[in-house]
């Protein structure tokens, strides 16, 4: 990944976030997201009854997309997706939120973090 594509999953803005749903067709909605390059992951912060978690909970390991766009720039982030609720992993998702949105995300009760193991980067204009 270049310095540029790195720089601008800096700054902190939105992204489109696309998952299957069961039948198979397209979900997407729009996100927050934090990537941690050192460890080849982006994270959303949710609740498991969400839509993108119950896609993930039916299909362990399918595949997920993050796109993050300012006007003609953009970076898509694929890879194998899962959503867990395991204390650890969304503290540290919530840890990276506040660090990049300045602020602690929502803590709904069911609060999980979706992990995106990148495999893929596209982009334009970074």
């Amino acid at each position: 990944m270049t310095r540029s594509v790195e720089a601008f999953l800096a700054e902190p803005g939105l992204a489109t976030l696309t998952t299957l749903r069961p039948d198979g067709t397209p979900h997407v909605v729009v996100v927050r997201f934090t990537w941690d390059s050192a460890a080849g992951l982006a994270r959303v912060m949710t609740v498991g009854s969400s839509r993108k978690a119950r896609n993930l909970i039916a299909q362990p390991g399918s595949r997920a997309a993050l796109c993050q766009m300012e006007g003609f720039q953009w970076v898509t982030l694929e890879g194998t997706a899962v959503a867990s609720d395991d204390p650890v992993r969304v503290t540290e998702g919530a840890r990276r939120y506040a660090e990049r949105y300045y602020q602690a995300p929502p803590n709904p009760p069911g609060r999980v973090v979706l992990e995106i193991a990148v495999d893929r980067v596209m982009s334009l204009n970074c």
